[in-house]
């Protein structure tokens, strides 16, 4: 009921809104939930960028973008509902943070021609844009996360993990499973061992998989995580005296929300991550000066500079500039979904875009094309340190091992268009 009269009351807003030519980018989000602290970061992020265009720029070529947001719980069933209260209303994207929601909103807006950004999270395979004409996962999807952990890996044992025995440790769902058939290949290639340890969501009893790994000895562990499951993990990796050190977590993983309440004993924990974090960069002077200090921040800007805040500002980052890009293309500001998706596969968001913005080495380069929806795959890793409560960046952005993993999405996004009846395209 409650999600109705949301429903209701964003239609109503919608409705009343003094010029639907406006730029609509709706905001799925989760403030609530056994995921509300996650999500409701990365949605303050997000908004917070687009207030920024609107109060310093007068929006995106003259438009003003909307983002009125609708509340999912991070649940499927209202994830697609949200999507389906919010379509009509000139959406041009969705963001919905979820590889649940994503898989259910393929063919949804495939079908419908809107646009689906899912960074970092959602279909990996949806990198070929010969089957996924609506979908793009830049700068980087789980494979590619799960490639560049093992090459970090290989650097700390001068390129050779042969005999080594790795625990992965991941979320029972669709967004957890994401990585396993990619490690495995890894694995065989590497010659290291890979164990799976599913946590059932939400994650909060793991006692039973640590004690596990007490017994096994891996030699690292990888977390494929989000929301409690977490800290709960880092706190049962501290309460065995597994080394943090070999510990690391997908960019999911790592936000100050995951190690803070572990305290002290989380220092050394590490993370990959595909965005800068904190609020060292020139972007954060005029979000001060015409979002924050006015008090346009999303929830007063509490998390500012926060690990999941900056992936939601990123996030908006690249819907802008493809929002900007569709719109040079069309030659007209007031932009369709069909031409800020053409806008997309011509975004190329190069690192001197990148400082020009406000944001110097904060992503890696972002070119995408008709064929790839997913750019380099590029991250990097960083690292806690709990005295300091801060996230350091320990590595550059490497690149991931394509030998393996273009073979797979191949593989995986031809199953689909056969499954889907889709001819591909380019």
């Amino acid at each position: 009921m409650r999600l109705k009269l949301a429903t209701i009351a964003l239609a109503a807003t919608m409705a009343a809104a003094p010029a639907m030519a406006d730029l609509v980018v709706p905001n799925l989000s989760y403030r609530t939930g056994p995921y509300g602290a996650n999500g409701t970061q990365y949605a303050d992020g997000f908004n917070d960028y687009f207030t920024l265009l609107n109060e310093r720029d007068g929006g995106i070529g003259g438009e003003k973008i909307q983002t009125p947001e609708c509340e999912t719980a991070y649940n499927t069933e209202k994830g697609v509902e949200c999507y389906e209260a919010t379509k009509g209303n000139g959406a041009l994207v969705y963001n919905p943070l979820s590889t649940g929601i994503t898989y259910q909103l393929i063919p949804k807006v495939s079908a419908d021609k809107i646009v689906l950004y899912t960074p970092g999270y959602g279909r990996t395979s949806a990198k070929n844009g010969k089957v996924f004409e609506w979908v793009f996962n830049a700068p980087a999807n789980y494979w590619d996360g799960a490639s560049v952990a093992v090459k970090y890996l290989l650097d700390q044992n001068g390129g050779d993990l042969k005999g080594k025995k790795i625990a992965l440790v991941y979320h029972n769902s669709a967004y957890g499973k994401e990585p396993i058939r990619t490690l495995q290949d890894l694995a065989q290639k590497h010659g290291f061992t890979l164990n799976e340890l599913p946590i059932d969501p939400p994650g909060q009893e793991q006692k039973s998989q640590w004690l596990q790994i007490r017994r096994d000895k891996p030699d690292y562990v990888i977390m494929w995580g989000w929301g409690v499951m977490n800290q709960t993990a880092i706190q049962e990796a501290a309460n065995i005296r597994f080394p943090m050190e070999n510990f690391i977590g997908v960019w999911w993983s790592g936000s100050e929300v995951d190690v803070l309440p572990v305290g002290a004993a989380a220092n050394g924990y590490k993370s990959l991550t595909f965005n800068g974090v904190g609020t060292d960069y020139p972007v954060y002077d005029d979000m001060k000066k015409f979002v924050i200090d006015p008090g346009k921040a999303s929830q007063g800007g509490q998390f500012v500079g926060s690990a999941l805040y900056s992936r939601g500002m990123y996030a908006a980052v690249v819907i802008a500039e493809a929002i900007k890009k569709g719109q040079e293309l069309a030659g007209t500001p007031t932009i369709t979904a069909a031409q800020l998706r053409d806008g997309f596969e011509a975004l190329d968001i190069t690192p001197e875009r990148l400082k020009e913005i406000g944001l110097p080495d904060f992503g890696p380069e972002i070119k995408m094309s008709c064929d790839n929806h997913g750019g380099s795959g590029m991250a990097r890793l960083q690292q806690w340190d709990a005295n300091a409560k801060k996230w350091t960046l320990i590595t550059e952005f490497t690149q991931p091992d394509q030998d393996v993993l273009t073979p797979l999405i191949q593989e995986d996004s031809e199953a689909y268009a056969k499954e889907a009846g889709i001819t591909p395209r380019c």
